[in-house]
């Protein structure tokens, strides 16, 4: 791939590629550690390799976070680093006037996003994508984040307000324990991985405070309850049930020492997460009581026991199924539990019931397979309506009333890429999300800043990176793509074939570059070609998992239980007996699995565009999960599979500075407004010819000022409406006198009067302690002097044209002139070069110096 940065391709030719071997040799050789250098852009040259060798240094001094331009990588240390999360240090970074001069940390992300909902410049929604392959830290990661929230966001001023904010406060961290245990589990490749997707909205009032928070899931991995793949297991609950129950409760939920079920698969691996307590404290915070408790873990204790029943083949087909050994005492236990009837539950394993119009209606013995099927299928409703249940319970203890916060911080954690030995429709959902991430940062960073450098016509050279768009239209373009087919298998009245579906996959998509084949597999598959990697799918049950389809006679005996929870869970509907199912043509499209995470998703994208977002990227540095093993082929296919090298291109090369010109205008308008007007003096501030009437400009003196204007209300100005967006990094460290005026100013007043009064001591032109450059800088980056130095022609509106002020003195200050070539005041080299701006016909930029510098410029030096 060519890489071309600050317009110079670094592979055009045999001397520039031994030019950059050489570079490559004296950065690798260099006497300056390679751990200290805490930001990515600072790598020369940018290669795979220097930024590899940048990451393993750093992770070898214990230093897990780098930053990369505007993306943080985080290193996951596969250990206890608890100093590194403590509430000092994130009071520290919250207290740090800038915490990008601090370590690169997640903490320093955290407080920008919480400063810029505090903005005044763009207070905006801010959102915090975190992405990373399953095992990377993502979990960890955002689980700190709501930590510090927490911490910074609370600052009341009342006894009484700070206990609401410290419950408020503790109720966010407690849905962080209960969500984990209900919908997280031990896989390959990571012991707490997230099974479903999450979007935590942690909502602020004017005040900045937490007010509450909301959480949104995405595709919980219901079909683990009953299906576990070798040397993995279920989700967390289970676990923590079997071995942290009391004596009476382990009576209470048949659940003896050294029982085991079916659906329990490595139940002497003990994990870190599987404390029990913890969950039920956390449970009992977010006002679940211990009754209520006790019944969720009666429910589930009922579930492990009901995965125990085991069918044998029938000789007869049109006899049921009969139980396998000791599996009466299984279904006789579940039900109990279940509070169902023994009878009817096992005559709904075992019988099917097939509707043949409105009356008709036929009981048909199910095979084997069907009543493994069907029982699964109860384990799968239940523990998804339980789950959505607890997410309900949690939101309505933790979100905030809508009229009491105006913004929010949004954290999205999400399930990392997966490629396993079997891959199904659960893997190909979980990548199809990230394939939608990585295109979203592909399409608001990669793309969206070259090409806006290319809108305001600054020199710029494109910095190829990997689009991922052609797998995206893969999985799901239009009119074909993996998804329409699979949807329409479903809605085909005949049994799915995996040789057919698969066949169907590659001659109507046979053209796309993502689309692969295993001709060594023996089972039907295909092979997507993700950004990430290639991967696997098997067709066989991919259609029956997309219909999930759950048979009306399941629903109609879950209602019919008597236990608490599930008449929650399964309420009895009056109108189902009076609305039987259509037959025929008429019957309502099936609403499949893909159809719906595909619908969730693009709900989620539409929130993440209508914020602000901020990237961090979670880097798992081996597959072991072994600490202080880092190995450089697997982090390396995870940093070109995220185009991190590229974002480092760009971020290197790119304008430091992102204010649109109307917003830095109406933020900093205050300094113009302070400067109090003095009498007409040949040291006046604005154009002489403003003091004329007669519709010259100027016209109509008030003490009026600017209007405050939405971005919709602004003028359409030109290309280049980033004010500051001329701005190399080379002078940026001109804009502390800009952006913290309350500072700087002060400072320049008490110079200002000092070397007026020094005798023949005038300042001269470019002598304003560096200033002037920033000054001029900000003149040439004027959106109508771009125009002009384009070749067009300035607008005519002016939105920075501000009528004359009153003086202190009550009377109407006329408008003044521009100041003199030899005027003494530190700020006149600023103003030569505003007033060189409008000499080409430029807009009049706001004044930044204070009216009463006026004293001082008018102070004639001796």
């Amino acid at each position: 791939m060519l890489h071309q940065v600050h317009g110079h391709s670094s592979g055009s030719g045999a001397q520039g590629g031994e030019s950059l071997r050489e570079d490559l040799r004296e950065f690798l050789s260099g006497e300056a550690p390679l751990h200290q250098l805490d930001d990515l852009t600072k790598v020369n040259p940018v290669t795979p390799e220097t930024v590899l060798r940048c990451l393993q240094a750093r992770y070898a001094a214990d230093t897990f976070y780098t930053n990369a331009g505007c993306t943080l990588v985080a290193l996951n240390p596969f250990k206890a680093v608890p100093q590194l999360y403590s509430p000092a240090l994130m009071r520290e970074y919250h207290a740090a006037p800038q915490p990008r001069k601090l370590k690169p940390h997640i903490f320093t992300v955290g407080e920008q996003t919480y400063r810029n909902v505090k903005s005044l410049t763009e207070p905006v929604n801010q959102s915090i994508i975190v992405s990373g392959e399953s095992g990377a830290g993502k979990t960890w990661t955002s689980r700190c984040l709501m930590k510090f929230y927490a911490v910074v966001a609370a600052s009341p001023t009342s006894w009484e307000s700070h206990r609401i904010a410290e419950r408020i406060e503790q109720r966010i961290l407690n849905s962080n324990p209960v969500m984990e245990a209900f919908g997280n589990a031990c896989t390959l490749r990571n012991n707490n991985s997230s099974r479903f997707g999450k979007f935590i909205q942690l909502q602020l009032n004017r005040a900045q405070q937490m007010t509450g928070a909301a959480v949104q899931t995405y595709l919980l991995e219901k079909t683990r309850v009953a299906c576990q793949a070798s040397s993995e297991r279920n989700f967390h609950i289970f676990y923590q049930i079997c071995k942290g129950a009391g004596t009476d409760e382990r009576l209470q939920w048949h659940l003896p020492e050294g029982a085991a079920f079916s659906w329990l698969p490595n139940p002497d691996r003990t994990l870190e997460e599987d404390c029990f307590e913890v969950t039920r404290e956390a449970m009992l915070h977010l006002g679940i009581d211990t009754p209520t408790q006790n019944n969720i873990f009666q429910v589930l204790a009922g579930l492990l026991h009901l995965g125990n029943i085991r069918f044998a083949d029938s000789e007869d087909e049109a006899q049921p199924c009969q139980l396998m050994g000791d599996a009466k005492c299984s279904i006789r236990t579940s039900a109990s539990l279940l509070q169902l009837p023994e009878d009817p539950l096992l005559e709904t394993l075992q019988i099917r019931t097939i509707r043949a119009g409105r009356q008709q209606v036929f009981r048909k013995p199910c095979s084997r397979a069907e009543c493994d099927i069907r029982r699964d299928c109860v384990a799968k409703l239940v523990y998804a309506r339980l789950f959505d249940w607890l997410v309900s319970v949690i939101n309505s203890s933790i979100c905030a009333d809508p009229d009491s916060w105006t913004t929010f911080i949004g954290l999205l954690d999400v399930y990392g890429f997966e490629s396993f030995p079997n891959n199904s429709l659960e893997q190909l959902c979980i990548n199809y999300a990230n394939e939608k991430l990585q295109q979203h940062f592909v399409a608001h960073y990669l793309r969206a800043q070259q090409e806006e450098y290319a809108v305001e016509g600054l020199e710029w050279s494109f910095v190829n990176y990997q689009d991922n768009q052609p797998c995206l239209d893969l999985l799901e373009g239009s009119p074909i793509s993996i998804c329409s087919l699979i949807n329409e298998e479903c809605r085909l009245n005949r049994p799915s074939s995996a040789a057919q579906l698969q066949t169907r996959i590659e001659s109507a998509l046979a053209g796309s570059p993502c689309l692969g084949h295993n001709k060594l597999s023996r089972e039907p598959s295909f092979i997507v070609v993700h950004y990430a990697g290639p991967v696997q799918y098997h067709t066989a049950g991919l259609v029956e998992k997309n219909k999930d389809p759950v048979p009306p006679e399941l629903t109609r005996l879950l209602q019919q239980s008597q236990d608490p929870l599930l008449k929650v869970l399964f309420p009895a509907d009056p109108e189902e007996k009076a609305q039987e199912e259509p037959s025929g043509q008429s019957r309502a499209p099936v609403l499949t699995v893909v159809s719906k995470f595909k619908a969730s998703l693009e709900q989620l994208l539409q929130v993440l565009h209508s914020t602000t977002p901020h990237y961090i990227r979670c880097i798992k540095p081996n597959s072991q999960g072994q600490a202080h093993t880092f190995l450089q082929e697997e982090v390396l296919s995870q940093l070109e599979a995220c185009g991190l090298v590229e974002t480092i291109h760009i971020s290197a090369a790119g304008f430091p500075v992102r204010i649109p010109h109307w917003n830095f205008v109406e933020r900093y308008e205050l300094l113009r407004r302070l400067r109090a007007r003095t009498s007409p003096g040949p040291h006046s501030p604005l154009p002489a010819e403003g003091r004329s009437g007669g519709g010259r400009r100027g016209q109509g003196l008030s003490a009026r000022p600017l209007p405050s204007r939405t971005p919709a209300q602004q003028p359409r100005l030109p290309p280049g409406t980033l004010l500051l967006s001329h701005l190399s990094q080379a002078q940026f460290c001109h804009l502390p006198f800009i952006l913290f005026p309350h500072f700087f100013l002060p400072l320049f007043m008490i110079c200002s009067t000092a070397l007026c009064l020094v005798p023949k001591a005038p300042f001269a032109p470019g002598r304003c302690c560096g200033f002037s450059s920033a000054a001029s800088s900000l003149a040439a980056s004027s959106p109508e002097r771009h125009w002009a130095a384009k070749g067009g022609q300035s607008p005519q509106v002016n939105p920075l044209q501000e009528p004359a002020l009153h003086t202190a003195g009550g009377q109407a200050g006329a408008p003044a002139g521009p100041l003199s070539d030899g005027d003494c005041s530190p700020f006149s080299h600023m103003w030569q070069g505003v007033k060189g701006s409008r000499a080409e016909g430029a807009a009049q930029l706001p004044c930044l110096v204070p009216r009463t510098f006026g004293a001082l410029e008018q102070t004639p030096a001796e």
